[in-house]
């Protein structure tokens, strides 16, 4: 379960077995929600919010934080899962200590 980014109590992470469409977990405290990248000629076009099973999903406010750091590091989250899933390299965590 690779960590990808820390930012002021949110956790962004892949599992290690994920598939196809490009997304990525979102824990704030005991929440998580998974947000789905979709690309459409190499950029952002949409993200979809999902529910993971057995888990409370983020509050409103917190999901509006982890969509928004989304959009401004997707790039940065495609990076990395191409590095991790598609080159089976390791991925460093990066800690963003300044607010969007």
């Amino acid at each position: 379960m690779p960590k990808i980014f820390e930012y002021f109590g949110f956790i962004f992470y892949f599992y290690s077995n994920e598939h196809e469409p490009i997304h990525v977990h979102v824990m704030h405290g005991t929440r998580e929600s998974i947000f789905d990248l979709i690309m459409m000629a190499g950029e952002l076009a949409e993200l979809h919010v999902r529910e993971k099973k057995g888990a409370e999903p983020l509050t409103e406010k917190d999901k509006r934080t982890a969509e928004e750091f989304i959009r401004k590091y997707h790039k940065n989250i495609i990076d990395k899962w191409v590095k991790f899933f598609v080159m089976k390299q390791s991925v460093r965590s990066t800690n963003i200590k300044k607010k969007l």
